[in-house]
């Protein structure tokens, strides 16, 4: 029998078995015992006095967020969706979808922002009916929390406003899962706080994103012990891996950045425990409209994922 090892992208997950080697040839073993694996999940089988390992990776353990910085056109939104969507079915994951209607905290007056909410959230709607993609905004102000929770799947606060208690209060009330992201200048223990906000108004469900903190002027380190720190506080800690290689405001009426080191930050989260990744993706990164320094390429999704899910 081979120690080799490959998955099967189920409606259950990805599984990861192991190979039969007959003649030079590899056969999988999972055969007669698929029926079982539901039951028994990550126990082991054994075979010929060697244990094979059958472990399933579902998306409640592992969460993929994914999309362009801000909602610049059908056509963008199109051509990511149809890739995530390629992804999912190649490596039975989920992934969520994720753009933002207006980019309210832009450097300069002068950047773009976006479509605005009515029709950033027509915009979303249609992807999430023409690709049954789940669906991931930010909001900036306690009032948008209604509307947008009729669309979208997930409300992501901000990392600036990650301590208003409005704007936390509002996304828990409508029922959706609230997506908290850890400011810039707190660490990850001071997070306890804004999930107590959004829990005590009745969130059902409150992650944690990780995403570097300042130091200095116009840089962002990220200390990966606060993954660790804010899993004490929720299940799911996400590592926004773009918006920690900015350079917040660093080049020259915008917010620069060094996409290079993308997938060092997610394997390096995934190292200290992270339960998901956060991705800004674009087809052409230079030439978008927001946050085009540290968005990745999004060729190069699919393989950095393969890579995470190992």
């Amino acid at each position: 029998m081979s120690d080799r090892s490959f998955l099967i992208s189920t409606e259950y997950g990805i599984i990861n078995a192991g190979y039969w080697e007959i003649s030079g040839d590899y056969f999988p073993i999972l055969g007669f015992f698929f029926p079982l694996f539901a039951f028994f999940h990550s126990k082991s089988l054994l075979f010929d006095k060697k244990i094979i390992s059958l472990h399933v990776e579902t998306m409640e353990q592992k969460t993929l967020i994914a999309g362009p910085c801000v909602i610049e056109s059908a056509e963008l939104l199109d051509t990511v969706a149809k890739e995530l969507v390629s992804i999912n079915q190649e490596m039975g994951c989920n992934i969520i979808f994720k753009a933002s209607f207006d980019k309210a905290n832009r450097t300069s007056i002068h950047s773009f922002r976006g479509p605005g909410l009515e029709k950033g959230l027509q915009m979303l709607a249609d992807v999430k009916a023409r690709y049954g993609l789940r669906l991931l905004t930010d909001i900036h102000e306690s009032w948008q929390a209604a509307p947008v929770s009729e669309v979208c799947d997930v409300l992501q606060i901000p990392a600036f406003l990650c301590r208003q208690t409005d704007l936390l209060t509002a996304a828990a009330r409508t029922g959706r899962t609230v997506n908290i992201k850890k400011a810039q200048f707190l660490s990850g223990a001071d997070m306890r706080y804004p999930v107590e906000k959004a829990r005590d108004a009745g969130a059902k469900e409150v992650w944690l994103t990780e995403r570097g903190n300042m130091m200095g002027y116009n840089n962002l380190v990220v200390d990966f012990r606060n993954i660790a720190d804010m899993l004490e506080l929720v299940p799911t800690v996400i590592m926004d891996c773009t918006h920690s290689v900015q350079r917040p405001g660093g080049a020259d009426g915008k917010t620069g950045g060094d996409r290079r080191f993308v997938p060092q930050m997610a394997l390096a989260a995934k190292a200290f425990g992270a339960t998901g990744w956060f991705f800004e993706v674009h087809p052409s990164p230079n030439l978008g409209l927001s946050d085009a320094a540290n968005m990745l390429e999004l060729d190069k999704l699919r393989p950095l994922i393969k890579k995470l899910l190992e």
